[in-house]
């Protein structure tokens, strides 16, 4: 298997209007911001084509600084239930490095989990790999 490790933060895909062509709001410009780093990251990296079939695509939130470290080592790698939303990362996800949504046809595991530091993990099924 191959896995890509992309350390950065992951960002939902924003409902989108007409005016942020000239509205310029934050969550557009986070989103875009996201979106180019993570092409970066994927090409520093070298995973420049993603196949049709990912193991994984595991999500890690990273905890609020105001946690105490107790809650924080209770709650490191659970289930992360809150917005974002697991369809808006996958989405600004496969925005970002995959050019046609329809070429993705199988996740094995897909999650989103507290982490002390935001992460996206991808596990790529090394007989489906094209890089």
């Amino acid at each position: 298997m191959n896995e890509y490790n992309f350390k950065i933060n992951p960002c939902p895909a924003p409902r989108m209007t007409q005016s942020d062509r000239w509205n310029k709001r934050p969550v557009v410009q986070r989103y875009f911001a996201f979106r180019d780093e993570l092409k970066y990251l994927a090409y520093i990296n070298g995973c420049e084509g993603i196949p049709g079939t990912l193991e994984a695509i595991i999500f890690s939130i990273p905890m609020p600084k105001s946690w105490s470290n107790k809650k924080r080592a209770e709650m490191e790698g659970t289930a992360h239930q809150q917005t974002p939303d697991l369809d808006n990362l996958l989405k600004a996800f496969l925005d970002a490095l995959c050019p046609q949504d329809n070429y993705i046809h199988c996740i094995g595991k897909l999650k989103k989990v507290w982490s002390r530091e935001g992460n996206i993990l991808l596990t790529l099924d090394k007989t489906q790999c094209h890089t």
